[in-house]
C-alpha cells in the first residue's frame, strides 16, 4: 500500500470510528468497525475484538469473519494465548512467528497453524491503566509487525477505548460494567439472530451478519434492537433480505 493511499485509509479510519462516537452509538457496530479498518489498513486477513467484565473471562465480540475457524482461535487465544496475555499486563504483544510458540501455547498455536496464520498482534484497549479487552490480527505469512503499524493499531484502539469509556458514564458508579455487559449481550442476540437468519434464508453466517448490519444502519437502529427483532419475530425474515 502506497504511502498517500495508506495515510487516506488511516484518515478514514479515524473519521468511521470517531463517527460512531455519537450520543446514542452502538458499542458493537463501533468494535466492528475498529477491526475491519485495522485488518485492512495494516495488512492483516483475519481479526477479533474480546471484551471482559473485571475478573471475568474475556469474550469475542466482533470479528472480520463469523467463520468457526477465527471463532475457536480466538476463543483458544483468550484462554491461554497472546490475547490472554496482551489483556493481563495491558501491553502489546507481538508474535511473529506462531509455530515457534507450541510451548508456550500448544493449543492456541496448533490450532492457529492449521487454520493457516502464521503470526499475530494483540493490542490492548486500555485507558488510564484500565483494561477492558484486546485486539488482535492475525496474518497468514511470519514476521514481526512493524512498529508503525502497531502505532496505529494501538491509536485506534485507543479511540475506540474511550468511546466506551466515555466521561459522561465512567464518571458514574456501575455504569461502566453495565455497558461492558450489554455489549457481551448484544453479542449473544446477535449469534441467535444470525443462526435464525441462516436457517430461514439460507445464509452463511458472514452473510447472515452483513444483512443485519446493513438493516440497521439504513434503519438508523442498532445491531441488538435488528437481532432482538429478528429473535422475537417483530421484523421479518422478507424484510431484512429484500
Amino acid at each position: 500500500m502506497g504511502n498517500e493511499s495508506r495515510e487516506s485509509k488511516l484518515n478514514a479510519a479515524f473519521v468511521a470510528v470517531a463517527d460512531t462516537l455519537t450520543a446514542d452509538y452502538d458499542v458493537v457496530d463501533l468494535l466492528h468497525t475498529l477491526v475491519s479498518e485495522c485488518t485492512e489498513i495494516l495488512d492483516a486477513q483475519a481479526g477479533g475484538l474480546m471484551l471482559a467484565q473485571p475478573g471475568e473471562a474475556l469474550q469475542l465480540v466482533a470479528s472480520t469473519s463469523e467463520r468457526v475457524e477465527l471463532v475457536e482461535v480466538m476463543q483458544l487465544s483468550a484462554g491461554a494465548g497472546p490475547c490472554l496475555d496482551c489483556y493481563r499486563i495491558g501491553e502489546a504483544i507481538d508474535v511473529p512467528d506462531i509455530a515457534a510458540t507450541t510451548a508456550a501455547w500448544p493449543e492456541f498455536a496448533a490450532i492457529a497453524l492449521q487454520h493457516g496464520f502464521r503470526s499475530v498482534h494483540a493490542t490492548p484497549l486500555r485507558l488510564r491503566g484500565d483494561v477492558i479487552g484486546t485486539m488482535n490480527l492475525f496474518r497468514t505469512f511470519a514476521g514481526a509487525f512493524p512498529s508503525a503499524d502497531a502505532d496505529v493499531a494501538q491509536a485506534l484502539a485507543d479511540v475506540a477505548t474511550i468511546g466506551i469509556l466515555h466521561e459522561r458514564i465512567s464518571s458514574q458508579s456501575g455504569l461502566v460494567v453495565s455497558q461492558l455487559q450489554h455489549a457481551l449481550d448484544s453479542r449473544i442476540l446477535i449469534e441467535q439472530a444470525k443462526g435464525v437468519l441462516a436457517q430461514s434464508a439460507s445464509l452463511g453466517m458472514d452473510d447472515a451478519f452483513g444483512v443485519l448490519r446493513r438493516y440497521a444502519r439504513s434503519h438508523a437502529i442498532t445491531l441488538r434492537a435488528v437481532a432482538s427483532g429478528v429473535v422475537d419475530r417483530t421484523i421479518g425474515i422478507d424484510a431484512l433480505v429484500a
